[in-house]
């Protein structure tokens, strides 16, 4: 092995890297490996490895550069999907008109009309009180057709109105049939 340059020297030939002797055992071992398996190869011994494909399942598809349905999908449209597939949107739509009920009859109203439920086109509303429920009776007509512009046309084809809960005399679990109700009890 030659020896390092003495640090005193300041010449260009001080700047250069030193080459060591290189290991020969590594590339006589790898061409001798290669022609061995040359050799083999002409003479028929060894085989090409041949990769095992998976079987392919019926109606599976094998992955692309073009989008498929297994791609990542946004969530919004794999929800739209979702309802359209179980019938679900005119119920989701209603529901969404349920929530926005202020702004869609009048904030007046609204404190004293509450929607209640939608079953095969009939809105029922329940209101605070008898007059309330008169009012919205003449004002249904026009509350169909503000209702089926924003659900579209058809959604609801009529307003069903119910006044307040009647309070309840029944105290217990008896009670009497053909009983008058309550009655004054104080004199």
């Amino acid at each position: 092995m030659p020896e390092p340059p003495d640090s005193s020297d300041s010449g260009p030939e001080s700047e250069l890297p030193v080459d060591a002797e290189h290991d020969k055992q590594g590339l006589d071992l790898a061409k001798s490996l290669a022609g061995r398996l040359k050799q083999q190869a002409a003479a028929g011994g060894i085989k090409p490895v041949k990769r095992r494909r998976r079987p392919r399942i019926d109606g599976a598809q094998i992955s692309s550069a073009r989008p498929d349905d297994r791609d990542p999908q946004k969530l919004t449209n794999t929800l739209g999907r979702l309802m359209r597939d179980q019938g679900w949107e005119v119920d989701v739509a209603v529901h969404g008109v349920m929530a926005r009920w202020p702004s869609i009859v009048g904030r007046e109203m609204a404190e004293h009309c509450t929607p209640e439920s939608y079953e095969d086109t009939v809105l029922t509303v329940r209101t605070s009180s008898t007059a309330w429920a008169t009012q919205l009776k003449l004002l249904a007509p026009d509350l169909v057709r503000r209702l089926n512009a924003e659900l579209g046309e058809g959604t609801v084809t009529s307003v069903k109105v119910q006044g307040p809960h009647a309070p309840s005399w029944r105290k217990g679990p008896r009670t009497v049939r053909g009983g008058r109700g309550p009655r004054d009890t104080y004199g």
